[in-house]
């Protein structure tokens, strides 16, 4: 966040304003997520609709009905493959390129919530277990990653994990093969409930991360041991008193988030050995949605009272209060901008050379990709977009 920034939200100043409101669904909006650099902005909500946004010019380019009930989460890969997670059971992998984008309809539910429309061509369905609300998390597979580092055109492989029908239990299969690869067991000596909030990461190469945030308020860390195969915990802690509801990875600063129904977040390490958990009470209960910005400097949280909040990820200091929306908050995404980038090319010097104008669609096209969104999806329906920091 720039230091006026801060400044105005302070009693002699006006408090931050949102850039601009996306109205089209009846319905809660519970997951948000940018997408093709920041030009395209997916959001999904409690009657299964699906709205693929254009975010130069603020105006749908593809609505479908993806389930017949809530949509839980939204995810994407290779670009042109989008996720969507629903309460009927079902997760299911869409092809949308952007150049088909035409052939689908425009018409939001909000003027339009009972004519079907034409849905992408569907890849892939998994029969899942939605009974506890808790969304799907996604990583790519290590080839993949050396895949995408290497610029080698090789089939995409990603990792899902969502809630097995014991309580307690993770369940990660791939896709494309649709192979289950992993059964994370219920811990046996504490008593969790049911999951709540799920990420996964591999924090090496080969070695894949799993952390289950529970109905319990435990945070626990999973990983396989190499010579036995079998999955341990590394790590336990219940820093809430009430059911976690978000939860998102800090990989590179070795650590994990989560945020509950009650007022407390915690800032966790992936092991014992890897520091203290730090818990703050901040006196707003209902935080949800907690994600954390590509930087590793920030993150926000979607709250219950209709105010998003956005904190350091270094001292945990409240920075924001993203005050519009009069309804509860749900769902939360930070464009995924790359900030010291973006910092590189304002310092490129002049080369001299002569530059083609913009047009207007090529300026706002540029613009959307710089700018450092973040959405907040609310019970009211609408997505309120803000640039900060």
């Amino acid at each position: 966040m720039t230091q006026n920034r801060i400044i105005a939200q302070s009693p002699t100043h006006p408090p931050l304003q949102p850039s601009y409101i996306l109205r089209g669904h009846t319905a809660q909006v519970n997951s948000v997520l940018f997408l093709h650099n920041n030009v395209r902005l997916l959001s999904g909500d409690a009657d299964g609709w699906v709205v693929l946004w254009d975010v130069p010019i603020k105006r749908p380019v593809a609505v479908w009905r993806a389930h017949k009930n809530t949509i839980l989460g939204l995810g994407s890969f290779e670009g042109s493959k989008i996720i969507t997670h629903g309460r009927d059971s079902k997760l299911c992998v869409w092809q949308l390129e952007e150049d088909t984008e035409n052939a689908y309809s425009k018409v939001l539910p909000v003027d339009d919530a009972t004519t079907d429309r034409t849905q992408p061509l569907l890849l892939n369905t998994l029969m899942v277990n939605t009974l506890n609300f808790c969304s799907f998390a996604m990583c790519h597979a290590p080839s993949t990653i050396e895949t995408l580092n290497n610029r080698t055109p090789t089939p995409c492989s990603i990792q899902l994990a969502y809630p097995g029908l014991q309580d307690g239990q993770i369940i990660v299969t791939e896709l494309p093969s649709e192979a289950r690869i992993a059964t994370i067991p219920e811990p046996k000596d504490i008593k969790t409930g049911m999951v709540m909030a799920i990420r996964l990461d591999y924090t090496h190469e080969h070695d894949l991360t799993i952390v289950g945030g529970y109905e319990s308020g435990h945070a626990c860390v999973w990983r396989r041991n190499p010579t036995s195969q079998y999955w341990e915990r590394t790590y336990t802690y219940q820093a809430h008193s009430q059911p976690i509801l978000s939860l998102d990875l800090a990989i590179s600063l070795g650590s994990f988030f989560t945020s509950s129904a009650d007022a407390v977040i915690a800032r966790h390490p992936f092991d014992a050995a890897g520091g203290e958990t730090k818990v703050i009470q901040t006196r707003h209960a209902g935080q949800q949605g907690l994600t954390i910005r590509a930087d590793r400097k920030i993150f926000a949280t979607a709250g219950w009272d209709g105010k998003g909040r956005v904190y350091s990820a270094k001292t945990m200091k409240e920075l924001a209060v993203l005050k519009w929306h009069k309804e509860g908050c749900y769902a939360l995404a930070f464009a995924a901008t790359d900030l010291d980038e973006d910092r590189g090319n304002e310092q490129k010097p002049d080369t001299g050379l002569v530059k083609r104008a913009l047009t207007v669609s090529e300026q706002r096209t540029s613009a959307a990709k710089s700018t450092h969104w973040l959405a907040v999806g609310s019970k009211d329906g609408k997505i309120s977009l803000w640039d900060i920091y």
